[in-house]
C-alpha cells in the first residue's frame, strides 16, 4: 500500500514539489508555487488537480480570486508533505530531476534493503521491465544504487542497494510509514 501511494503521487512530475514547498512554508497560491518549483504553468495545474483528487490538498475557502485560488494541505496532506520536504532536503538541487520521474521514488521505496531485479519488479507489479531497467540505470550514473553481481547464484543475479543520496531517501520512505 506505501509503494503504491509514491507511484500515485509521482505519477505526475511536480506532484512532490509541490508537497514539498506547501510544507515549507510557501504560499498556497499558483505564483508563488510556480516560482518555487520552476514548473510550467499546464503541468502545475494538471499536478494540482491531481494532489487535490488524491486528498492532499485542497481549495482554501473563502481565499483568493476564482482564477487565483489559494490552496492548502489537508491533514493526510500533511503527513505527505512532510515526507516530500524530507525527500527534497535530501537531494541536491540539481538531483531534482530525477526525483521528478515517475519511478524514482517508488524503485528507492522497494530499495529498504537490497533486492534483485525480480524481487523490486515484484513490489512494484505496474512497472514495466524496461522503465525499471531505466530506473535502476539513471540512478546508478547519479551513484543512488549501487549494482553487484552475486556470483553465488546460478546463473548470476544482479543486486541493487540504495547507496549515498538513495539510501538516505529509501530510509525517509521506509515502508513503515504510511500515509494513503
Amino acid at each position: 500500500m506505501y509503494i503504491k501511494s509514491f507511484v500515485n503521487i509521482t505519477s505526475r512530475a511536480w506532484a512532490l514539489p509541490i508537497l514539498s514547498n506547501l510544507h515549507a512554508g510557501i504560499a498556497g497560491r499558483q505564483a508563488p508555487l510556480l516560482v518555487a518549483t520552476g514548473a510550467s504553468r499546464t503541468a502545475f495545474v494538471q499536478s494540482m488537480d491531481h494532489l487535490i483528487t488524491m486528498g492532499l490538498v485542497e481549495r482554501n475557502p473563502g481565499y483568493g480570486h476564482p482564477l487565483r485560488p489559494e490552496f492548502r494541505l489537508t491533514p493526510l496532506g500533511s503527513t505527505a508533505a512532510a515526507i516530500a520536504n524530507k525527500i527534497q532536503n535530501a537531494s541536491a538541487d540539481e538531483d531534482h530531476d530525477l526525483l521528478r520521474r515517475s519511478w524514482t521514488l517508488p524503485v528507492l521505496t522497494s530499495l529498504y534493503s537490497p533486492s534483485h531485479f525480480n524481487d523490486i519488479k515484484r513490489k512494484l507489479p505496474t512497472i514495466t521491465d524496461r522503465a525499471l531497467s531505466q530506473s535502476l540505470k539513471s540512478m546508478e550514473v547519479r551513484s543512488w544504487v549501487c549494482r553487484s553481481v552475486d556470483e553465488t547464484a546460478r546463473p548470476p543475479r544482479s543486486i541493487y542497494e540504495a547507496v549515498n543520496t538513495g539510501e538516505v531517501i529509501s530510509k525517509v520512505t521506509a515502508p513503515e510509514i504510511s500515509f494513503v
